[in-house]
């Protein structure tokens, strides 16, 4: 069963060995990092616990049985009441359920230990796994814009806290 962890210092080799076995992955569907991210990764990582720590975002890791990073899901830009949605699942793990159960659980943390009340997310429109993800677990598209120069949904989800 996969886990839902806030990111920690002690996740920084996993999460590099995760970013760079699906690089080629990821960068199908959204911008590649770039060389810079995996040359000052250590320093990146201590910059997100940073921004974490201030309140700012709230950065996950998806985990597996083992302990293994299958994923990533993030919230940042938190604000009055909302904040943005970002997700990456490892190519090994996808079609079985594993975003879309990621953002369910963090839909659900997201209301009840951090107090926020909407989340809003955003997709290139060829990205059809992902707004499929985003669509399962209760977004609906509000908008439109562009994502590195192609076209993109905005999507939108009220959250409400468990009784």
């Amino acid at each position: 069963m996969p886990e839902l962890q806030p990111l920690r210092p002690d996740h920084a080799p996993a999460l590099l060995a995760f970013e760079r076995e699906n690089r080629a992955y990821f960068a199908r569907a959204v911008p590649d990092r770039g060389e810079e991210y995996f040359a000052r990764f250590a320093e990146r990582h201590r910059a997100l616990l940073a921004e974490q720590e201030a309140g700012g975002c709230r950065f996950h890791v998806v985990a597996g049985p083992d302990g293994e990073i299958l994923g990533r899901i993030n919230l940042v830009d938190m604000a009055d009441g909302g904040a943005d949605l970002g997700y990456r699942i490892a190519e090994r793990a996808t079609g079985r359920g594993l975003a879309t159960w990621a953002v369910r659980e963090l839909c659900e943390r997201a209301a009840d230990a951090y107090g926020l009340t909407f989340l809003t997310a955003a997709s290139r429109v060829e990205n059809l796994a992902s707004r499929a993800v985003l669509a399962r677990t209760g977004f609906t598209v509000v908008g439109e814009t562009r994502l590195s120069g192609l076209p993109g949904l905005i999507y939108r989800r009220a959250l409400t806290a468990a009784p």
